[in-house]
């Protein structure tokens, strides 16, 4: 079976989100039409305040959670935004399920999967024939994750200090052989 998911984990502050950026960035630069959403840490001087998500063909972006959230399921010391959720991230990736070549979703992980909407439109892309460039995070226990991590057409990338450099061109090129 063809590889249609290509799966970025690794350890929080290994540079994931950077990855697919540059990979996304490197896949449009060659013409192809990227859509989703990824998510940006947000500081105020050295202290991180929250998550931001941005949706990547519109370029609308919106809280994925905040220090100083209200209401909203709570991870760690973080509140998530389920409006901006639903209305930034889910509705990027549903877009980008009707427009784009590749989809990329950035991330998978605890405070997304608090949304029914955000795993309802990333199980759709599952079953989609898109080929999808996804951050999966690694400690997610949902069972959403586990089918992903054991799909047959998905490939694992641990991303590490040491390999995430080369990691942009070897991504840009696995997608790009396969549209």
């Amino acid at each position: 079976m063809m590889t249609r998911i290509l799966i970025l984990t690794g350890a929080p502050g290994v540079g994931k989100t950077t990855l697919l950026t540059k990979t996304v960035d490197a896949l449009k630069t060659k013409g192809l039409r990227v859509g989703g959403m990824i998510t940006r840490e947000v500081r105020e001087g050295n202290v991180r305040v929250g998550f931001e998500i941005l949706d990547l063909t519109s370029n609308k972006h919106g809280w994925l959670a905040h220090v100083n959230g209200q209401g909203g399921p709570q991870v760690g010391k973080y509140h998530v935004n389920l409006n901006d959720l639903d209305n930034v991230g889910a509705v990027a990736i549903a877009q980008a399920l009707e427009k784009c070549d590749v989809i990329a979703i950035d991330e998978i992980g605890p405070m997304e999967l608090f949304s029914p909407k955000f795993k309802k439109v990333v199980a759709q892309a599952l079953e989609s024939k898109q080929l999808m460039l996804t951050v999966v995070h690694g400690k997610a226990k949902d069972p959403i994750v586990t089918q992903i991590k054991r799909r047959v057409d998905a490939e694992i990338f641990n991303v590490t200090f040491s390999n995430r450099e080369n990691l942009t061109e070897q991504l840009a090129r696995k997608v790009y052989d396969k549209i």
